[in-house]
């Protein structure tokens, strides 16, 4: 019994060493211990910044999508999920999702960084409740998505702007949402 004792003892005033010792950490200290070289928010919102220029006036109409959709050298890009792609999305489109958005991921669906890119993503469309469910609109994946195509050099990329009614959009769809209607 004394031993389990003090083994509990022990183990308790290890834990209360730990906590003591990072508290202790001056935030300097403690930010540079949890560093991490692979994530970088200030530069990710440096580029955020750099992309709110040239993202605006590459925002398209639906006829200007509908007609840079015709060019065989165009691709349209959709990262939603998988199931989501599957269920509806627009005709032609290639899915990449975006927690699989790599550098050698994005070379197999596009050709060149010069390549035009057309995105578009569930804020874009209405009356698609399950396809499309609306997200905020802070977390609207266009914008994401456009930064980080852009992060990684693609310098063709543009964005459907409108909310269109999923009934009555000219913007033709496939998926086994029509599949079931035919």
């Amino acid at each position: 019994m004394r031993v389990l004792t003090f083994c509990l003892a022990a183990i308790v005033g290890l834990i209360g060493a730990g906590v003591a010792i990072s508290y202790s950490l001056a935030p300097a200290e403690a930010a540079a211990e949890f560093a991490n070289p692979l994530i970088d928010y200030d530069g990710f919102a440096q580029e955020a910044e750099v992309v709110r220029t040239i993202r605006e006036p590459r925002r398209v109409s639906e006829a200007e999508f509908i007609e840079m959709a015709k060019d065989p050298q165009t691709i349209v890009l959709d990262c939603r999920s998988r199931a989501m792609y599957k269920l509806l999305h627009v005709k032609g489109a290639v899915n990449l999702t975006f927690p699989d958005i790599t550098e050698e991921a994005l070379a197999k669906v596009i050709p060149t960084k010069e390549t035009r890119v057309l995105i578009y993503c569930n804020n874009n469309f209405q009356n698609a409740p399950i396809a499309f469910a609306p997200k905020s609109k802070l977390a609207s994946l266009n914008i994401h998505t456009f930064i980080v195509l852009h992060n990684y050099g693609y310098t063709n990329v543009y964005e459907l702007k409108p909310l269109l009614d999923r009934e009555t959009t000219k913007i033709a769809f496939e998926g086994t949402e029509v599949d079931a209607l035919k």
